[in-house]
C-alpha cells in the first residue's frame, strides 16, 4: 500500500506541473483556435479600486492617461475603499481630465468597489487595473483589438514582474509568471485560458455580473463569462510592468490569500468542473487550478510514504535522500547566493515550497469557513 501511495502521489505532482503543461501544449497542435484581431476604438471604462494608495496613485493615473488611446473614448473610475492616506485628493487632482471619484465611506472591500464602478461605468468594455500597475503605452489597444472576435468575452494581459532588488522571492515569483504566461498562451490556443492577471483585464460591460464581496473577481468573473458562452484569452503584447514583493513574508500572506479566496471561487463556481458539460474547460480547470492547489496532500503523501519504505531498498532511500535534499536547499537558499546554478535551483525550491505551503495554510482555512473580503494594498 505505502508504494502504491508513493508512486501515485509523484505521479500526480508530475502530472501537475509538467503533465497538464505538456498535454495542453500538444493540444494546441490539433485544437488550433485563432482569435480574430483588428484595431478598434470601442468606449473603456477603466476602473482602479484604491486603499490607501497615495504613494501610487498618481504614477498609476498620469500612466493610463499617456496611454495610446482616443481621450474621447476613454474614461477613468477610481473607487477609494475608505481611504485616510491622501489617496481622494490625489485622484480629485486629475478631475479635469476625465478622471472620476467613487467613494466608499467604510471598507468593502475590491469586489464591492468593482460593482460600484461598473454600475458607473459609460464604456462598452470595461478595464480592471490595480492602483500600482504600470502599462506600457499601447496596452490598451492590445487588448481591445481582441474584441474584434465576437466570441471572446474577456482578454488578459501578460505581468512582467521586475525584480529591482535581486530577492529570492522576486526570482521565484518572475520564474512562476514565466511558466504561467506559457501555460496561458497554450490555453488560448485551445479556447479559453482557467486564470487571469487582474491588473490588465478587459470585459464586455454586459456580461459583468455583481459578485459578492467575498468572491474574487479575478477568478470568478472570467468563469462567469465562460459560463456564458464566450472566450476568456491571452494577450501576450499587452503589457503590464510590476515590482515582485521583497519579502517571503509578504508574498506568502498574498499567497495564503489569493488561494483561500480561489478555493471558495471554485466551490461557488463548482458547476464549471463538470467534465460532462465543459468537457475540455472542466479539465483544464481541474488540472490547473484544483490539483494545483491540492498538490501540498500530494507532496505530503510521497514524504511520508518513502519514509515508511526507506528499510525496502537502496531506491526508496535514495528517492528520500532527494526529497530531503531538496527541503535543505529551499530552507538554506539565502545562503547560498554565490553559487550560481545552485542559487537558481535553492530559489525554485524554496519558491516551490513557499506556494504550497500557502496552499497548505488556505485549504485549512478554508475548512474552517474563513473568508477574506479586506486585506492590506500588495506592495512591491
Amino acid at each position: 500500500m505505502a508504494e502504491f501511495l508513493l508512486f501515485f502521489s509523484l505521479a500526480a505532482i508530475v502530472y501537475i506541473y509538467v503533465g497538464y503543461p505538456c498535454l495542453i501544449f500538444v493540444a494546441t497542435s490539433f485544437l488550433r483556435k485563432r482569435v480574430y484581431k483588428a484595431d478598434i476604438e470601442p468606449t473603456v471604462s477603466i476602473l482602479i479600486a484604491a486603499y490607501n494608495e497615495g504613494d501610487c496613485i498618481r504614477d498609476t493615473l498620469l500612466n493610463k492617461l499617456q496611454l495610446e488611446y482616443p481621450k474621447d473614448k476613454l474614461e477613468i473610475i477610481v473607487v477609494s475603499d475608505a481611504s485616510d492616506d491622501g489617496t481622494d485628493r490625489a485622484v480629485q487632482e486629475f478631475a479635469a481630465c476625465n478622471v472620476s471619484l467613487l467613494r466608499q465611506k467604510t471598507r468593502q472591500g475590491k469586489t464591492a468597489a468593482l460593482n460600484i464602478a461598473v454600475s458607473r461605468a459609460k464604456g462598452d468594455i470595461l478595464v480592471f487595473s490595480d492602483a500600482n500597475s504600470i502599462y506600457r503605452r499601447d496596452a490598451l489597444r492590445k487588448l481591445t483589438r481582441n474584441f474584434q472576435d465576437a466570441s471572446v468575452g474577456y482578454v488578459t494581459g501578460k505581468m512582467i514582474y521586475s525584480n529591482p532588488d535581486g530577492s529570492r522571492v522576486g526570482d521565484g515569483c518572475t520564474a512562476y509568471m514565466r511558466y504561467e504566461n506559457f501555460l496561458r498562451k497554450a490555453e488560448t490556443s485551445v479556447g479559453s485560458i482557467v486564470g487571469v492577471n487582474g491588473g490588465i483585464d478587459a470585459v464586455r460591460k454586459f456580461l459583468y455580473r455583481p459578485m459578492r464581496p467575498d468572491q474574487l473577481p479575478d477568478f470568478v468573473l472570467p468563469l462567469i463569462v465562460r459560463k456564458q458562452g464566450f472566450r476568456v484569452v491571452f494577450e501576450p503584447e499587452a503589457i503590464l510592468n510590476e515590482d515582485t514583493l521583497k519579502s517571503d513574508g509578504d508574498e506568502y500572506r498574498m499567497r495564503v490569500r489569493v488561494a483561500l479566496r480561489a478555493l471558495w471561487a471554485l466551490l461557488d463556481m463548482r458547476e464549471m468542473l463538470s467534465l460532462r458539460t465543459y468537457p475540455l474547460f472542466g479539465w483544464q480547470l481541474w488540472s490547473h487550478k484544483v490539483l494545483r492547489y491540492m498538490a501540498f496532500i500530494f507532496i505530503l503523501i510521497a514524504f511520508f510514504s518513502n519514509m515508511s519504505l526507506l528499510k525496502s531498498g537502496f531506491f526508496f532511500q535514495v528517492l528520500f535522500s532527494l526529497q530531503i535534499g531538496a527541503y535543505l536547499l529551499a530552507f538554506f537558499s539565502s545562503r547560498l547566493h554565490e553559487y550560481g546554478p545552485i542559487k537558481s535551483f535553492s530559489t525554485m525550491c524554496r519558491y516551490f515550497a513557499l506556494l504550497n505551503l500557502a496552499s497548505a495554510h488556505a485549504f485549512v482555512l478554508f475548512l474552517f469557513g474563513r473568508r477574506v473580503v479586506l486585506w492590506t494594498p500588495r506592495k512591491g
